[in-house]
């Protein structure tokens, strides 16, 4: 979908490190974790990355009350749409879930880095 011409984020030598950095993660089939202080431009640089790359980018608040059901849904739809994911406040997450996400993000990680059109996810 054609979105127009948005506005840019301003280039910094920190802005261009983030960049690459993310960039050469992507090349590998891994996620960034961009970390700093609150109100830095963490979320508005993945976000303007993903604008450039051409992706959508889902910003996601994470709370408490979030479980490994509903992560998986989420993870099955940006598998199937390409799309980013940001995921604000990621360490609220209780670490009973937190272990089940990360066998979720190894599974579609492991069907990336095979190169699989197709992969099964959580029983679907």
């Amino acid at each position: 979908e054609y979105l127009g011409c948005s506005p840019r984020l301003v280039i910094t030598p920190l802005t261009d490190r983030c960049y690459l950095t993310l960039t050469g993660a992507q090349h590998l089939h891994l996620g960034g974790s961009p970390a700093g202080p609150a109100g830095t431009g963490k979320t508005e640089t993945v976000k303007d990355l993903a604008r450039v790359m051409g992706k959508q980018c889902v910003v996601f608040n994470c709370s408490e009350a979030i479980d490994y059901k509903m992560m998986g849904r989420l993870f099955s739809g940006m598998a199937q749409s390409g799309s980013w994911c940001c995921f604000d406040e990621f360490n609220r997450i209780d670490v009973e879930v937190l272990s089940v996400i990360a066998q979720q993000i190894h599974t579609i990680k492991t069907a990336k880095d095979g190169g699989a059109l197709r992969f099964l996810f959580e029983g679907r």
